[in-house]
């Protein structure tokens, strides 16, 4: 008799230390654009103190932002947040009320 393994986290969302799903990729993204930034300005001649200030900042403002945004809207929360914005408040007609009845649209 063949015994087989149960996956219990098939459908879960993907976290990491707490983080969740996409929040991973914003954290992430922040990391690796501070990193960006603190080379660019080694490389242009900032002093060496300056752009370990400037890239602890950065990075931990960064970490301390997306665990803000975790905790406050959860696994899809931002998602549902940021798509709340894209519905309009009020849809306007600049028709007649007598003309839209006329053509049967109410």
């Amino acid at each position: 008799m063949a015994t087989f393994e149960i996956h219990k986290g098939v459908d879960a969302p993907v976290e990491f230390k707490g983080l969740k799903s996409q929040y991973l990729f914003i954290c992430a993204g922040g990391l690796i654009g501070s990193f960006l930034l603190l080379v660019i300005l080694y490389m242009s001649g900032v002093g060496q103190l300056t752009c370990l200030f400037v890239g602890g900042a950065l990075c931990g403002g960064t970490v301390m932002l997306t665990y803000r945004l975790n905790e406050k809207y959860g696994t899809y929360g931002l998602m549902k947040a940021l798509a709340v914005k894209l519905h309009p408040r009020r849809i306007t007609n600049r028709r007649r009320v007598q003309r839209l009845i006329r053509m049967g649209h109410v």
